[in-house]
């Protein structure tokens, strides 16, 4: 019996999650390249980020030598790309979405750092906290760049208490950290991309995109039940193309590459 795959640890989701050639013709095998989460964290940590390959593996919490392999693959692939025109679409993997606790973040004040203390809210044994992209009491429409979410806490269908959040500058797949840190079940937002609808379903965050207006309102049309949202809803900002499927599976480790499972 061959021995599971170790989850390898991812702490930023890309904010584009597929790259076509101009008009779709240079793609001469037929067939998309595939960048695995893991492989996508192993050249952003080392290429952009600046990291050595001892701390990238001490970010994702693997050996050096299976940082060698994945980094190694990841750069045959964007070869690929690059010199044969093909499409590319960042997907599946074995990861699992950082929970904080790592010597490196994504940024020096990553959301998911336990040294943060701005999302550490108490919040009941009981209580559903939903949270809204926020801005002069409305629902803000891009949820990438909103400055601010304001949560609400909610017991017995009803709103206990309230408060606005600041995101401190982070976007687009951090701020699925920003919300796991608040311990959000909920969040009603604009428009939303596709890496962070990955992030956010594999923090277990069930999301109601498309919605507009006042976020009071639309937290209350929520608890009615009658809350009017896009389930389909996607966001065009950068020029982003979202693959449909795209989601890097759907429950994080295993999504590809042979149905592998990732073990605590």
């Amino acid at each position: 019996m061959s021995r599971p795959r170790k989850c390898r640890r991812v702490c930023h989701f890309p904010q584009t999650l597929a790259f076509y050639p101009e008009g779709e013709e240079g793609n001469f095998s037929g067939k998309d390249v595939i960048l695995t989460l893991d492989e996508y964290e192993t050249i952003r940590l080392i290429d952009h980020e600046g990291f050595s390959q001892e701390q990238c593996g001490s970010q994702m919490r693997i050996a050096r030598t299976t940082v060698q392999q994945i980094y190694a693959d990841a750069r045959k692939k964007l070869a690929d790309v690059l010199v044969e025109g093909r499409s590319l679409r960042i997907q599946g993997g074995d990861y699992r979405l950082c929970d904080g606790s790592g010597q490196f973040c994504a940024f020096k004040d990553c959301c998911r750092h336990p040294g943060n203390p701005t999302y550490h809210i108490p919040k009941g044994e009981n209580q559903m906290r939903i949270a809204v992209t926020y801005e002069n009491g409305e629902i803000f429409q891009h949820f990438g760049r909103t400055e601010a979410f304001k949560i609400y806490d909610v017991e017995e269908g009803k709103v206990v208490s309230s408060q606005v959040v600041s995101t401190n500058g982070s976007g687009h797949g951090a701020l699925a950290g920003v919300l796991t840190s608040l311990k959000a079940d909920v969040l009603i937002c604009g428009g939303i991309g596709g890496g962070a609808q990955a992030a956010l379903a594999e923090a277990g965050i069930k999301l109601y995109g498309g919605a507009s207006g006042s976020a009071d309102e639309a937290v209350e049309s929520y608890l009615a039940g009658n809350l009017a949202f896009d389930p389909d809803v996607h966001c065009d900002h950068h020029g982003e193309h979202h693959h449909e499927g795209g989601t890097c599976g759907e429950h994080g480790c295993g999504g590809h590459d042979g149905g592998h499972h990732c073990h605590s």
